[in-house]
Parts: structure tokens; sequence; C-alpha cells
């Protein structure tokens, strides 16, 4: 990673299905440069949609049942479809708890 590069989002766990946004004003369409804080890889992913930070993208298509993971571990259940670089969040994730 170059000094003047600025990671939009980061995903803790080669084994996870989301990210999280760590910029100010993420909006849709943007070409956003993800780290892999595992073992400080990058990729990139396009926003489809306005995320705020601290919240939950998409790394890939998910659909109903299938289980979100973050950290390695399981989230959540997902309830509702989100596209690859969507919003992921209360709409579409609920806890498996209860």
């Amino acid at each position: 990673m170059t000094s003047s590069s600025v990671p939009q989002l980061l995903v803790h766990d080669r084994k996870d299905n989301c990210g999280v946004v760590v910029v100010e004003g993420l909006t849709a369409g943007t070409d956003m440069l993800c780290v892999v804080t595992e073992d400080n890889s990058e990729f990139r992913l396009t926003a489809k949609d306005d995320i705020p930070i601290g919240h939950k993208v998409a790394l890939d298509d998910l659909k109903v049942g299938d289980t979100a993971t973050k950290y390695g571990e399981d989230i959540g259940k997902i309830v509702a479809p989100v596209a690859k670089g969507g919003h992921l969040h209360t709409q579409n994730l609920k806890t498996k708890r209860w």
C-alpha cells in the first residue's frame, strides 16, 4: 500500500463476506480501496449505496438465509438480498440470537 492510498473499507479476516466502511461520506459508485487486515492484502470494490462510516458492506451477493461473517465469525443471517458492494445493516441482516 502506498502512503497516498487511504483504505475506505477494512475486512478483518479472509473468511469474511462483509467489511466495514472507515471513512465519512462514502457515496454510491465509489471505487473503494479495501484492505484485509489479516494479511494486509488489498482489493477494490464499488459501493452500490451511500454507506455511513462504521457500517458494513457486502463483499459478495448475499441471499436470504446466508450467514454474514465478520472477524471470521457468524454475526447473523441475511433476511433480505444484498448485492455485492451493497449496504449490509438492519434492513437485511438480523442476529441469530433471538
